[in-house]
């Protein structure tokens, strides 16, 4: 039974299969001499079972008969091109129609049809030697019954070798078809893995977004406040239908203001519970956290056509740590840290601790910028920002802010110091419990009544 509905690519596929089998089968060897020398070895079997593997949704009769008519027609109109009569190279011919007929027969058998055709190789190579044998037997049966002669038997001999030539040629378009399986099968892992590591960055990122939208929503708290406050001055003071006009549009515009700040409330609320809901998978080793880091920071400073050269010291075996939340760390720091460097510098990141006191300890160090010692305290107040686009506009200023207040948060510390020159290092100090992968609580153990 075949569900599946064939598409425009699957009949694509059988064209391309009509012409490529006849031309497979051209180079050719003749294994048998006497009656039987017409019978050709080629490569058009094995290459009509890679396609009869391919096509599922055809059924493997329809298929079979398929390429035994493309054979048997083109193979005609080779002799009939050559000078035979086309009547008698059609007859010689026939011959080649039920072999590519019988061997489609034995892969439509219904304990094959019921399986999955990559989950039994063995399986598929062991019957496509048994199919051939027994297709080869048919072209040769179906020629020497259109020939009339008698004269010819068929000897175990012949059987052994068309058997011999039956594993050569299943094995070797099997061993190709499975290498292009594993082949693709490991260009969807790498795509895969791509896909994750750009959704974990990406929801890295959305911790910082998360930080901002709720300094968005207090400044729109106060805004909306101070109009309000506005507006009620106005109207005690006023005297004239043009101030009062004008106190309603203050109280107009303090209304627009909660109405974004309650849209605003709406987002910062999915966002916040996308952030807090923590599954078992996002958590990582640090050594892995740190790779991906690099790696995406690596292609922002090739955009910037930045000479940035990143080294990373973390000792494998450290316990895993929440992805998401020490990324958005240390992805600002590093970050910025491209950013501040000219054109040629170094990236050293460095992770320890993290087991016996409990407390993370990193220091990030650039080469190649630096930060004069006055401003070494502004660096992390809000909106302070050295950093300008190509159209003189100012950066946010908000991404150390974050860094600060989420290292705050967690119960940790952050030091930025510079030697003024060419150096710049941070040093981050975090307790682990919020970064920990939370632990099973152990069930108690159950109470024991003893019957009197």
């Amino acid at each position: 039974m075949h569900n599946t509905r064939t598409t425009r690519q699957d009949w694509l596929v059988l064209l391309f299969m009509m012409i490529l089998v006849p031309l497979a089968g051209e180079p050719k060897m003749h294994p048998f001499s006497g009656d039987f020398a017409s019978f050709r070895v080629s490569f058009g079997s094995p290459v009509f079972l890679l396609f009869l593997i391919w096509l599922s949704n055809f059924p493997r009769l329809f298929t079979g008969a398929v390429a035994g008519t493309a054979v048997m027609l083109f193979r005609t109109g080779l002799d009939v091109f050559y000078g035979d009569d086309i009547l008698l190279a059609f007859i010689e011919h026939i011959p080649n129609f039920f072999y590519y007929f019988v061997y489609s027969l034995f892969f439509a058998l219904p304990q094959l049809s019921r399986k999955s055709i990559y989950e039994q190789a063995l399986g598929i190579a062991f019957w496509a030697i048994i199919a051939e044998v027994f297709a080869s037997v048919g072209e040769l049966a179906a020629m020497n019954a259109i020939a009339y002669q008698q004269s010819e038997t068929f000897t175990l001999g012949m059987l052994g070798r068309l058997v011999l030539i039956a594993i050569l040629r299943c094995f070797f378009i099997l061993s190709f078809f499975f290498l292009f399986q594993l082949y693709n099968t490991e260009m969807r892992l790498t795509r895969k893995t791509k896909e994750k590591d750009r959704l974990t960055m990406l929801i890295a990122g959305l911790y910082e977004e998360v930080f901002e939208l709720k300094c968005s929503l207090q400044s729109g708290e106060d805004v909306t406040h101070d109009c309000y406050n506005v507006y009620t001055q106005l109207k005690g003071r006023a005297r004239s239908p043009e101030e009062e006009a004008l106190a309603n549009e203050v109280l107009r515009i303090a209304g627009q203001c909660h109405d974004i700040k309650k849209n605003q409330q709406r987002i910062y609320a999915g966002l916040q519970e996308l952030t807090q809901n923590r599954r078992v998978d996002d958590y990582l080793p640090p050594d892995k956290i740190v790779k991906l880091l690099i790696h995406t920071q690596k292609k922002y400073a090739r955009s910037l056509g930045k000479e940035i050269f990143f080294t990373a010291k973390v000792p494998a075996g450290l316990p895993l740590l929440h992805s998401f939340m020490l990324l958005s760390i240390l992805n600002n720091l590093v970050a910025n840290a491209v950013e501040a460097i000219p054109s040629r510098g170094t990236i050293t990141l460095t992770i320890v601790g993290g087991t016996g006191d409990g407390r993370l300890k990193i220091t990030l160090e650039n080469t190649g910028s630096f930060i004069p010692p006055r401003r070494l305290e502004q660096v992390f107040s809000p909106g302070y920002t050295t950093k300008f686009d190509s159209t003189g506009k100012a950066s946010s200023g908000v991404g150390l802010t974050y860094v600060k207040h989420q290292t705050e948060t967690l119960g940790g510390t952050i030091e930025l110091t510079s030697d003024g020159k060419d150096t710049v290092t941070c040093y981050l100090d975090l307790p682990c419990q919020k970064l920990h992968k939370p632990t099973k609580p152990k069930e108690n153990p159950p109470h024991e009544y003893n019957a009197d």
